[in-house]
């Protein structure tokens, strides 16, 4: 049952600094382990996502820190809760067409590993890129709402896909991306745990597990936030590319036994 703590808290820890929200790491590493369910990882996964950012959140407001642009942000956001909420509907669909529960695993494995390392080439060779400056509330809500469909469907909450996004779209530097990723992690995460709790889709799963969970997913979110702090964004870029490196390692073998 530790084991559900640890991975909670270290992928909060990493999650925070990076912006990614620590569901990139928890949903494959829980698939690695075999440790739950397909449907109680990924209800899991969400809800220690959905903690851990609304502690940084609501850090942020206190501290009175804004990272979102009022003409941009609201729109972004309001997409974001559309989209996690499609991406909640799409997950039943596929896991009720599917023949076995490893075949969503491995289509979800699949997206991530593309997803991660689309993200990692990005990365590298950001410094030649050039990046947009998106002001139109039309185009900055239809980016949230791809957003929050791919990270709720693949149960991630967000993950490196939100940075690139924000980089590109928005030329935002990286810790700025980072605060602003969590904060469109937290509103699509919670509307699409709203949706899970209102229409009575909460899988079987272990009440421990998830209590360890979220008290891991919170833990990790203040050494996150305090290691964050105390790094430059050079740092932070370097820790990004190497946990980018290790996710697409761990996606291709989680392909690999689900697919054998």
């Amino acid at each position: 049952m530790i084991l559900f703590f640890l991975v909670a808290f270290l992928a909060s820890v990493v999650g925070a600094i990076c912006g990614i929200g620590g569901g990139v790491i928890i949903k494959p590493v829980l698939d690695l382990l075999h440790l739950e369910t397909v449907s109680a990882i990924q209800f899991l996964s969400g809800c220690t996502v959905l903690s851990m950012s609304a502690f940084s959140v609501i850090r942020s407001r206190i501290a009175g820190e804004r990272h979102l642009d009022g003409r941009t942000g609201a729109p972004l956001i309001a997409g974001a809760v559309i989209g996690g909420l499609a991406g909640n509907q799409l997950f039943s669909l596929v896991k009720s067409a599917a023949a076995r529960p490893e075949t969503v695993s491995a289509i979800q494995a699949v997206c991530l590993a593309l997803i991660t390392l689309g993200t990692l080439l990005y990365t590298v060779k950001k410094a030649r890129i050039h990046t947009l400056q998106v002001r139109s509330p039309v185009l900055s809500a239809l980016i949230g709402l791809a957003l929050g469909l791919m990270s709720s469907f693949l149960g991630i909450g967000g993950g490196p896909i939100n940075l690139v996004m924000l980089f590109y779209f928005f030329s935002m530097d990286t810790k700025t991306a980072a605060a602003s990723s969590l904060s469109i992690i937290f509103f699509s995460q919670l509307a699409s745990l709203l949706v899970t709790l209102l229409t009575g889709a909460v899988p079987v799963f272990q009440w421990p597990a998830l209590a360890l969970m979220i008290a891991g997913g919170i833990g990790g979110g203040i050494a996150g936030r305090s290691l964050n702090k105390r790094m430059d964004g050079a740092a932070v870029d370097k820790l990004f590319i190497c946990l980018m490196a290790v996710i697409i390692c761990i996606c291709l073998y989680n392909i690999r036994q689900y697919t054998a």
